[in-house]
């Protein structure tokens, strides 16, 4: 590594997992394991139509997103891996992204951006490539700009 790293990863803040049908996930999470529905997201362009639970309370909550395609033949295909990504918490997402690219961290496309909890988010890519050959191995990884007050509990 070329410097020090600029940023911190705080902790997980969420897990999405996809599948054909959201409801069959409902009967587990939320019917069976006593997950709340604490809103909804949907998005032509991100192609999911997904319910945001909750475990945990204030900066300790994790966020479990159901998701299932709005059209399963198009793209991303969030129901074809059922762990469909994992989310971060980062103290300073411009300077994390910045740090990992000069790295050789491949992110997926889309840049920073606002995500469907509210947070700005990007993420990295699940596979390496030549021009960046770090990358998730597999498994699509969510950073996730953190809020003040989850920065200050968790630093």
């Amino acid at each position: 590594m070329s410097q020090a790293r600029p940023f911190k990863v705080l902790g997980i803040q969420q897990i999405a997992i996809g599948g054909t049908d959201k409801t069959r996930l409902q009967r587990l999470w939320v019917d069976m394991l006593g997950l709340q529905v604490t809103g909804t997201f949907r998005s032509e362009r991100e192609n999911v139509d997904e319910d945001i639970c909750a475990m945990g309370q204030g900066v300790y909550k994790v966020e479990v997103d159901l998701m299932q395609p709005l059209d399963p033949e198009k793209k991303p295909a969030v129901h074809t891996t059922p762990l469909n990504h994992v989310g971060l918490w980062i103290d300073d997402l411009p300077r994390a992204v910045e740090w990992l690219s000069a790295q050789g961290v491949r992110f997926a496309p889309g840049g920073i951006r606002q995500g469907a909890a509210g947070y700005d988010i990007c993420f990295l890519h699940p596979k390496s490539n030549d021009e960046f050959p770090i990358a998730g191995e597999g498994v699509l990884i969510e950073l996730v700009q953190a809020p003040p007050e989850v920065v200050a509990a968790l630093s």
